[in-house]
């Protein structure tokens, strides 16, 4: 694979490249929000303490991970983030480049500077693995289209935001027979919820264990984390599903709902939805949402939609193979 030529850079001469500092966070941010607004979703943009959190994930360094296009007076104007999803072969890439600053190469320029560092990464991975870099992009955003294509990349998946907005309570949850919540302890509850979550997802496309480290960072360091939002089901000692609520950008967000095996086809899911909405609902927040496969082989989407929610936003993630081999998830 020929690594690209980061020198022959398409950036306007007003522009320069560089890697991103912590200081940085605020302004990155700050552009990010504003290219969902462009895109017409700001609900999935971040604020300045949750990227700072996703910065502090294990493995991720912005000074080496993230990069920067600034103009000459040090105004942030794109970003681009790369990351080792799994074992170094699925790798992935996610940037914005400001609305006010398209036309000038900043896609392109932080596009292939990923794909440099990804390079980079799978020297790492077993030989014969498969190596590919996945890339997901508002499917509004024509420009980000054919910049994708361009530089060699195929459409792989879609993904749906959806979301209910309540004009009235939501139905009461009706759990299945032996089923019931109880409120999320973490000292006690963490780590079979971890357990739960992994098996659950193991269905799911491109999904893998998360190592328990990982969990807690993601669940309990989040800026947003309030245990009371947790929705856990248990059938005796065991957990039989969750919800992992929060908020996201002003909204209430169901973060990741799973129903284990044993316990699906049984309405869980839909008790489950419906509990969320009702917490959520009591504390005076009536839009909801979330993101989801499109394709999900669980039949999620069906189980959304029979709950009342819409697609409010689609996504679509491009994938580029760096080099061929043995296909270890799909």
């Amino acid at each position: 694979m020929t690594q690209p030529q980061l020198n022959e850079t398409r950036l306007d001469s007003s522009l320069s490249l560089r890697t991103a500092q912590w200081a940085d966070c605020e302004a990155v941010a700050g552009v990010i929000y504003a290219v969902c607004e462009a895109d017409g979703d700001t609900t999935v943009a971040v604020t300045p303490e949750e990227l700072k959190n996703e910065w502090q994930s294990e493995g991720f360094n912005p000074e080496t991970d993230a990069f920067i296009i600034e103009t000459k007076d040090g105004r942030i104007v794109g970003y681009e983030e790369f990351g080792n999803q799994h074992e170094h072969y699925n790798l992935r890439t996610d940037g914005y480049v400001h609305p006010q600053f398209k036309g000038l190469g900043i896609g392109t320029t932080l596009l292939r500077r990923a794909e440099a560092r990804a390079i980079e990464e799978m020297q790492l991975a077993e030989p014969d693995l498969r190596i590919f870099l996945r890339s997901t992009i508002d499917s509004r955003d024509a420009a980000s289209h054919e910049l994708h294509k361009t530089e060699g990349y195929f459409p792989k998946r879609y993904h749906w935001r959806m979301e209910i907005k309540l004009d009235s309570a939501p139905p009461a949850a009706v759990w299945p027979e032996g089923v019931e919540i109880r409120p999320f302890v973490r000292a006690e509850h963490e780590m079979a919820v971890w357990q739960a979550q992994n098996e659950s997802f193991r269905d799911h496309w491109g999904s893998h264990d998360v190592s328990f480290e990982e969990f807690v960072h993601s669940r309990f360091d989040d800026p947003e984390f309030d245990p009371n939002l947790w929705v856990i089901a248990w059938d005796g000692n065991e957990v039989a599903g969750f919800s992992i609520n929060r908020y996201r950008m002003g909204i209430g967000w169901i973060r990741t709902l799973g129903v284990r095996r044993p316990w699906r086809k049984k309405g869980l899911g839909l008790a489950l939805l419906q509990q969320s909405f009702g917490e959520f609902h009591k504390r005076g927040t009536n839009t909801i949402g979330l993101g989801v496969d499109a394709s999900n082989p669980t039949g999620a989407t069906r189980l959304y939609q029979r709950a009342g929610m819409v697609v409010a936003s689609e996504f679509l993630t491009y994938e580029k193979e760096l080099r061929p081999g043995r296909v270890v998830e799909e």
